[in-house]
């Protein structure tokens, strides 16, 4: 049997989805909370990005929950650690290569010397072992295969998609007793609060590439192998999770300081203030990437000296992503306490405030009851705000090899690894488009719902509205 493996990262990720559900159900019952994030479900653009959202946080979701596979022909467990999404893609993870390949090829991106059955030596592009080995002669069949497998993963995505349509618009007529006809004319001219039809179109185009993107990958490399054969749209997949987890497990990190110390800062001002102005002043001043260098220098002496006290490279490479998300809250929780200081100021001062002081209650009751929640809106935009900041930095740290471990697939650690690649000839491109893909999308949809979530919460624009 599989064994269960928690890794560091996995607790603290589940974690935080316990937190955010926790916050889902405290936000449905205060409608100060609940009125803005229905402006948020009444955006095309905000509703669109979520969705795409939401296919990145599945995919890291799944690549969070680890096992370590029992070894073949022995009852003793395999020292390798595996995740539910490996287990999924496994033609992606075991189809490797020698070397490097174009995307959708069929013959190595080099060529090597083959000895020929007369005993003649011709140097020559050699024939994959794994991509387009179903072809018997590639030179004729190569072009109509892609295009019939294209065809057909499409197809597949569009019957899926329709199927979905169609069972979701029967739940819908259902539950308001109207035709389907008549509900599906209702979504599609935005009749409705949410934005169906938004939210059908994109998940059509997400089924479309999904499904041709599974169809090809099975007999292809879709976005070629790198240096070592490794399948490059596999790295791509696989880093997802780095970069979720460097834009949320930083915020669990730097929450509760930001929190808490400019809470205090702008409530019991004086001496308080003094001193956590003076401690969020000092380390602003200390260069951030200096900081983060020095942390993880130390960090890999540590492992370096203590290799027993881990089991497996994924365990101490884990180890690295959760030290680089703590450095990485220690140093960005300033701005969002300063934020929180100030607006603290302002509420310190309004009427139900200063009539619960002299009622006698407690500051920290005022603290909790009064000021907290008036500010959650500061900490939800700063959040959302900073996500993608921190996944672009998660690429720019591991290219200047102060990011996580080198056997971590990051999107960072792709762009690093790319930068000889760029220097070959033939150039190998394809490594670096794919980082770049992948992290544009991620970063685009986590922006353009911010901006959403912005405008939602933000109390000057919904009283102008």
């Amino acid at each position: 049997m599989p064994e269960l493996v928690i890794l560091s990262t996995d607790a603290l990720i589940f974690l935080l989805v316990i937190l955010a559900s926790g916050f889902t159900r405290y936000a449905s019952k205060r409608e100060h909370l609940r009125a803005p994030w229905r402006e948020v479900a009444r955006s095309k653009v905000g509703m669109g990005a979520l969705l795409v959202l939401s296919c990145f946080v599945t995919i890291g979701l799944l690549d969070s929950i680890h096992f370590r596979p029992e070894a073949n022909g022995n009852t003793k467990e395999s020292a390798e650690v595996l995740s539910l999404f490996d287990k999924l893609v496994t033609p992606l993870r075991m189809y490797q290569e020698k070397t490097y390949s174009a995307p959708l090829a069929a013959y190595q991106y080099t060529k090597e010397n083959a000895e020929l059955a007369n005993g003649t030596t011709r140097r020559d592009y050699p024939r994959l072992e794994y991509g387009g080995s179903h072809l018997q002669n590639v030179e004729q069949e190569w072009g109509s295969d892609i295009v019939s497998k294209s065809l057909l993963g499409m197809s597949k995505g569009l019957l899926f998609w329709l199927l979905s349509t169609l069972l979701f618009l029967f739940w819908r007529s259902q539950r308001h007793r109207a035709t389907i006809g008549n509900t599906l004319n209702e979504l599609w001219a935005f009749q409705t609060e949410i934005p169906w039809r938004t939210l059908l179109i994109t998940a059509g185009v997400i089924c479309l590439l999904g499904f041709w993107a599974a169809e090809l990958s099975t007999y292809y490399h879709l976005l070629g192998t790198d240096k070592v054969g490794e399948d490059v749209f596999y790295q791509a997949l696989k880093s997802i999770r780095t970069g979720l987890l460097i834009g949320t497990l930083t915020t669990l990190v730097m929450l509760p300081a930001a929190i808490l110390l400019g809470i205090m800062a702008g409530y019991f001002r004086g001496w308080v203030d003094d001193l956590i102005q003076y401690a969020y002043t000092t380390l602003n001043s200390i260069p951030g990437v200096l900081l983060i260098a020095a942390a993880i220098l130390m960090m890999q002496i540590y492992m370096s000296n203590h290799e027993e006290q881990f089991a497996s490279l994924t365990q101490r490479a884990d180890l690295r992503l959760l030290f680089l998300c703590m450095i990485l809250g220690v140093t960005s929780w300033t701005g969002l306490c300063r934020m929180l200081r100030g607006e603290t100021f302002k509420m310190r001062e309004m009427e139900y405030v200063q009539a619960a002081q002299a009622f006698g209650v407690g500051n920290f009751t005022i603290i909790g009851r009064h000021i907290l929640p008036n500010v959650l809106h500061i900490v939800l935009i700063t959040l959302v705000l900073d996500f993608s900041g921190l996944v672009l930095a998660e690429a720019v740290l591991s290219y200047v090899n102060i990011g996580v471990d080198p056997t971590m697939n990051s999107w960072g650690n792709m762009i690093n690894s790319a930068r000889l690649e760029m220097a070959r000839e033939p150039i190998v491109w394809w490594s670096l488009a794919a980082a770049l893909i992948f992290m544009f999308t991620l970063v685009l949809s986590a922006n353009l719902f911010s901006d959403v979530v912005r405008d939602a919460f933000d109390p000057r624009l919904r009283s102008s509205r």
